[in-house]
């Protein structure tokens, strides 16, 4: 009997002595301003990740740590991971539409310039442009009309054809009756 209590009060001492540790690695990696997270909790106080898992209040002692703001005695407190990854997707964000609207002024510089150029060196289309893109327009849209009107004649035709044929074969039929 006297082994066995010396086994569960060995084994109790150790437990609570891996707790202290671990306790006492995530004090010195606030003090620090370290990163905190389970892995370095773990990595800190030389236990497996898996102990502070098993210990619920170990785990809530880390996370409830991790989220605090860091305070560095520098430079006062610090901004915690959470709103540094926000401030990160905002920031990205802020780029791309940055990015975006630098690319359609380069595109619109690249237009003007081109066209600028284009005049200048008499490549450049009629000064009357507009006019011409009216007409344009408008000569596409007569011929459209025009084919409309042919499609027409052309139904029309078609049918004046088979009406002839069957006056044709009416007449040949009554001729050969005859």
């Amino acid at each position: 009997m006297n082994s066995t209590k010396c086994l569960t009060d060995g084994r109790r001492q150790d437990s609570e002595r891996r707790r202290a540790n671990v306790l006492a690695a995530l004090d010195q990696l606030a003090a620090r301003g370290e990163d905190i997270s389970v892995s370095a909790v773990s990595r800190a106080a030389g236990v497996h990740r898996s102990l502070i898992y098993r210990h619920p209040d170990l785990h809530a002692a880390v996370t409830t740590r991790a989220a605090e703001p860091q305070i560095s005695t520098a430079t006062g407190p610090s901004a915690s991971k959470q709103s540094l990854l926000t401030d990160i997707a905002n920031l990205t964000d802020r780029v791309r539409r940055q990015d975006t609207h630098i690319r359609h002024l380069e595109q619109r510089l690249a237009e003007a310039l081109g066209k600028q150029v284009w005049q200048q060196a008499g490549l450049g289309g009629p000064p009357d442009h507009d006019a011409l893109q009216k007409r344009a327009n408008y000569l596409e849209q007569h011929v459209t009309e025009l084919q409309r009107q042919l499609a027409d004649r052309d139904e029309d035709l078609d049918a004046a054809r088979a009406a002839n044929r069957q006056l044709i074969a009416k007449l040949n039929t009554v001729r050969s009756v005859t």
